[in-house]
């Protein structure tokens, strides 16, 4: 059976200090990589013959706007049927340089994962081979997932605070 510190042990042996941040919330293996490496630690994952994470479960990002250079993550998850064993992985990229490379070299289910995330968050895949809205009508101009808007409107007199407990 798997263990996170097998399988972080593995990692760091592998690609040292270009992984990083290691943590377990709720037993979740968690680690931290650059998008300089996110092919190449996916690639490995998949192809180790004793892991076999073949199964790229889910591609997404976060916005973080308060994050100076790390405004944006991208954010891994893949799963090992053989051990039923999982990883996260994360890369933090910054508002201005917001280029991550396309797993759908690895994995095809990448293809509609990485279009959803660029059509909400705005997060652009290079090499992706049809990197365009798949959910959103292409005329929107922003990118609604993302923190830049309130989540109230100030300006609404028909709300009583009460009603929602303030």
């Amino acid at each position: 059976m798997l263990s996170n510190q097998e399988v972080a042990e593995a990692l760091l042996e592998k690609f040292g200090d270009q992984v990083f941040d290691f943590d377990e919330p709720y037993g979740l293996l968690t680690l931290s990589t650059s998008r300089e490496e996110i092919i190449p630690l996916l690639e490995f994952l998949r192809d180790h013959k004793t892991y076999q994470f073949i199964f790229l479960t889910d591609i997404t990002g976060i916005h973080y706007p308060d994050n100076v250079e790390k405004e944006f993550m991208v954010v891994y998850h893949m799963h090992s049927f053989v051990h039923n064993f999982r990883v996260r992985i994360k890369v933090s990229l910054a508002e201005a340089d917001i280029h991550i490379p396309t797993a759908t070299g690895l994995f095809a289910s990448a293809n509609w994962m990485e279009r959803e995330t660029y059509d909400f968050f705005g997060i652009m895949f290079d090499g992706h081979p049809n990197l365009k809205r798949i959910l959103n009508i292409e005329e929107m101009d922003y990118f609604p997932m993302r923190r830049e808007f309130p989540l109230e409107d100030a300006t609404r007199e028909d709300k009583t605070d009460a009603l929602f407990g303030r």
